[in-house]
């Protein structure tokens, strides 16, 4: 059964940081890509960046504030988020899916196959 778990949401004052965590279970996570997207109340999920295995891709609202890394011996991926703004407020959610190629990134929510529950980040002005 693959499971990911997300964590290390929370309250964080506007400038701040915050580091989520994604634990991944059931399959072999290294050879995954893995997502990150949130969803703001009242809006659609929307693409934050992603990793594959030989790097990172952001959207244009996570470029130069966030970091996507990931630890393959502990299945785990990172997102840092620093410089935070009220507007980051969200649901944070990881996801996973399969690329043969380890290159290609993908930005499309249909994409990912796998997702976790989701971590709460309020960002307060």
């Amino acid at each position: 059964q693959v499971q990911l778990v997300e964590s290390g949401g929370g309250l964080v004052q506007a400038g701040g940081s915050l580091k989520l965590s994604c634990v991944v279970s059931g399959r072999t996570f290294s050879s995954d890509v893995m997502g990150w997207f949130r969803q703001a109340p009242g809006k659609e999920r929307e693409f934050v960046g992603d990793i594959t295995r030989v790097g990172s891709y952001y959207a244009d609202i996570a470029k130069g504030r966030f970091a996507i890394s990931r630890d393959n011996a502990k299945n785990t991926v990172f997102l840092q988020m620093n410089s935070l703004k009220p507007e980051d407020t969200a649901v944070y959610y990881c996801a996973a899916t399969r690329d043969a190629s380890g290159f290609t990134h993908y930005t499309n929510q249909n994409d990912y196959r796998y997702w976790g529950q989701g971590t709460q980040v309020t960002v307060s002005s």
